[in-house]
C-alpha cells in the first residue's frame, strides 16, 4: 500500500507539472489571460470594425472593406463596384479610433502574389487631410509586399517587407509563401523604433538621430511639414489596391 500511495503521488505531481508547464492555447483574435495581465487589448475582436473607421470618415467604406472568418479583408480594388455615375467607390485607409504613442503592436497578414500593402503609424489625421488624399492616411509606414514578385524588381531596399518604408531597409528577412500568414510587431517607445517579422527584429532606427535625420531628409516623406514630429497618433491599415488580410491584432500600451 505504502509503495501504491508513493507512485499515485508522484503521479500526481508529474501530472501537475506537465499542466503547468504547457503554454496556453492561442484562439484567434483573442487575449490569453497572460496577455491580459500584461497589458494587451485587442485592435480586432474578429467580428466587427469597433476600434475602426474611415480616415476623414466617421464610418467605414464596406464595399472595401469586409470582415470575413474571423478576418479583416482589404478587397481588391478592381472588384468593388462602380458608382451610379461611373466613378470608383473611394474606400480609404482604416484608421483605429484611439490614439497611440509608446505601444507595443502585433498582427498576422497575408497578401496575394504581387500584393501591396501596409501598416503605418505615428499618423495624424489633421496632416494626413491636409496634404494628403482625402482619405489616405501620411506616416511611417510598415511595408508588407510580395518581395519575390517580378514587377517588383526595381525597388530600393528600403521598400521591401519589414521595412520602415523609404528610409530604413530590413535586415534578415523570412517571409512565409504567399498566400500564408505572416507575423508581424512594431515597437515605438520614447524615441526608439522597431520592426519585427516572424518573431525575428528586421530594422531598429531612433528619432531625432543623425541617421534617422539624414534618411528621413531622402524620403518623400520630408515635403509634409510636421510629419516626422512624434505624437499620439493613430494606427492605419493601408487602402492600397490589392487583397489582404489581417487578424490577432493587439496593442500593449507602454508608459508616455
Amino acid at each position: 500500500m505504502k509503495k501504491r500511495i508513493t507512485f499515485l503521488g508522484v503521479f500526481i505531481i508529474c501530472a501537475i507539472t506537465f499542466s503547468c508547464s504547457q503554454p496556453e492555447k492561442q484562439i484567434d483574435n483573442e487575449l490569453t489571460k497572460g496577455e491580459k495581465e500584461q497589458g494587451w487589448e485587442l485592435l480586432f475582436d474578429g467580428k466587427s470594425f469597433t476600434n475602426w473607421r474611415g480616415l476623414g470618415r466617421d464610418t467605414i467604406e464596406s464595399n472595401n472593406w469586409k470582415i470575413e472568418n474571423g478576418m479583416i479583408h482589404k478587397v481588391n480594388s478592381h472588384e468593388v463596384p462602380l458608382q451610379a455615375n461611373g466613378e470608383p467607390i473611394l474606400g480609404g485607409d482604416l484608421l483605429t479610433i484611439d490614439t497611440f504613442k509608446n505601444f507595443e503592436l502585433q498582427w498576422d497578414w497575408k497578401i496575394k502574389p504581387d500584393g501591396n500593402s501596409g501598416i503605418k503609424y505615428n499618423v495624424s489625421e489633421e496632416i494626413s487631410m491636409a496634404h494628403g488624399s482625402k482619405y489616405s492616411a501620411l506616416g511611417f509606414e510598415y511595408q508588407i509586399l510580395d518581395d519575390a514578385a517580378e514587377m517588383y524588381k526595381d525597388l530600393k531596399s528600403s521598400q521591401f517587407t519589414g521595412s520602415l518604408y523609404d528610409m530604413y531597409p530590413p535586415l534578415d528577412v523570412h517571409l512565409n509563401p504567399v498566400g500564408e500568414f505572416n507575423h508581424s510587431r512594431i515597437l515605438l517607445n520614447g524615441n526608439h523604433g522597431e520592426h519585427w517579422l516572424n518573431g525575428v527584429k528586421v530594422l531598429d532606427f531612433d528619432f531625432g538621430t543623425a541617421e534617422f535625420d539624414l534618411l528621413f531628409q531622402k524620403s518623400k516623406y520630408a515635403v509634409y511639414p510636421g510629419f516626422s514630429t512624434r505624437r499620439k497618433g493613430h494606427i492605419v491599415i493601408t487602402n492600397h489596391t490589392d487583397d489582404s488580410w489581417y487578424k490577432n491584432i493587439k496593442i500593449r500600451r507602454l508608459p508616455d
